[in-house]
């Protein structure tokens, strides 16, 4: 999940990728869309993409298939540097880097496993970027650096039970002021990394004013009860938390000082929405990947069925989504790294990628045949993990209407 920089857009002109290591593209990246990025963002993009493959994948499908979150993706992140990357003055990387990078690094973690990109996404992206555009200074300088370091850990509460699509005028978690504390009450639902966070941004509306504010609710704040969702079909290895707010103080200090109105809110949904369309791409080039991968080695008939019309015809299929996707996806970076970019444009990103990234896993599946619900071939969790990409941080149908409005100049919203 990505954070917009008002920093120059990169212009490098594309270069065939060079021999050696930094060779290392991607077979989905058709059009060379890496070599888009700077040699100093390239290796950072290396360095994640050594690091999943490595270190992270081994971890992932055991860990599926018990719906458990490994406690050491933490440390190993850690000990990667790649937290806090986009926040100038908070992460090892001097500048922040561009919108496009922190694109690509969601696609890479993505194209290894959607839950892993999103542990790290609501880390780095939700929680630390509600704080760096909602905080004031002293705020940021208060938790942002443990986070960069990946030493305290963060999450960010907003869905409710009952609402989804209406959060900005059906927030039912209130806050109200009581002397230099506010009191929460509530309930959140499926919040990544709360039942472990140090620091869960909680949004409620002021029972005062009627406008949505956010709360830094510290670890071990009497009142906040966590408990992990079980049973879940796809993320299972995210642990989304269901939250009970009840009589919950947090200090003035806590209240993020720079929100004053879901507006606000909504500037963060706007960059957090871009950062899920590029899971989208992750998942869409991880599921053609293995699809190309099994196409070449499975033989039937005494060649392999990578040699057959209607095989080559679902992967090129496949293909032309992705590389058209990308190409939305890296124009939408270079208008975040101007500061360009409005809600629209994240709407039409999330809303056509995800389509594209649910036409291309299941064409992935189908030429797995049989072998396709098998978790040892790993395309299942591709299949599985692309249902909840595709619902959340708005739908399909919600950001339709958002891009709607923009074009037509009519809200058709109920």
């Amino acid at each position: 999940m990505t954070t917009p920089q008002t920093t120059t857009p990169q212009t490098t002109t594309p270069q065939a990728p060079a021999a050696g290591p930094i060779a290392d593209e991607l077979a989905a990246d058709f059009y060379h869309y890496e070599s888009l990025l700077p040699d100093d963002e390239r290796k950072i993009l290396l360095k994640a993409r050594a690091l999943m493959r490595d270190q992270v994948k081994p971890l992932v499908n055991d860990n599926w298939a018990k719906g458990e979150f490994p406690k050491e993706l933490i440390s190993l992140f850690r000990e990667s540097g790649l937290a806090g990357l986009p926040y100038e003055g908070y992460g090892e990387h001097r500048p922040a880097v561009s919108n496009l990078l922190s694109g690509m690094l969601a696609l890479e973690m993505t194209r290894t496993d959607a839950s892993v990109s999103t542990f790290f996404g609501v880390h780095n992206g939700l929680a630390m970027y509600s704080i760096h555009s909602g905080g004031d200074q002293e705020q940021r300088d208060r938790w942002l650096p443990a986070m960069a370091a990946m030493d305290k850990i963060g999450a960010f509460a907003m869905t409710e039970p009952l609402g989804g699509s209406d959060v900005a005028g059906g927030m039912r978690t209130t806050a109200e002021r009581e002397g230099d504390a506010w009191v929460l009450n509530g309930a959140k639902k499926w919040i990544g990394n709360a039942t472990f966070a140090d620091y869960v941004v909680v949004w409620a509306r002021d029972v005062d004013d009627n406008h949505v504010k956010g709360f830094v609710v510290e670890k071990g704040t009497p009142g906040f009860t966590p408990e992990k969702i079980e049973g879940k079909l796809a993320f299972r290895i995210v642990e989304n938390a269901e939250i009970t707010l009840t009589d919950v103080r947090v200090p003035e200090a806590n209240r993020l000082q720079n929100i004053d109105s879901f507006r606000d809110v909504a500037e963060i949904l706007r960059a957090t929405r871009s950062g899920v369309a590029w899971q989208a791409l992750g998942v869409m080039v991880g599921a053609y990947e293995l699809a190309l991968d099994y196409a070449r080695e499975r033989r039937q008939f005494g060649r392999p069925i990578g040699g057959f019309q209607l095989v080559q015809d679902l992967l090129v299929k496949s293909l032309g989504d992705i590389t058209a996707s990308w190409g939305m996806l890296v124009q939408l970076a270079r208008l975040q790294d101007a500061g360009i970019f409005r809600d629209e444009h994240s709407a039409l990103a999330k809303a056509f990628v995800t389509a594209r990234m649910r036409d291309v896993v299941a064409r992935s599946r189908e030429i797995f045949g049989g072998n396709g619900i098998l978790l040892d071939h790993d395309i299942p969790r591709f299949f599985a993990d692309a249902e909840a990409i595709y619902s959340f941080e708005g739908t399909r149908e919600m950001n339709t209407l958002i891009v709607g409005k923009a074009i037509t100049g009519q809200s058709a919203f109920v």
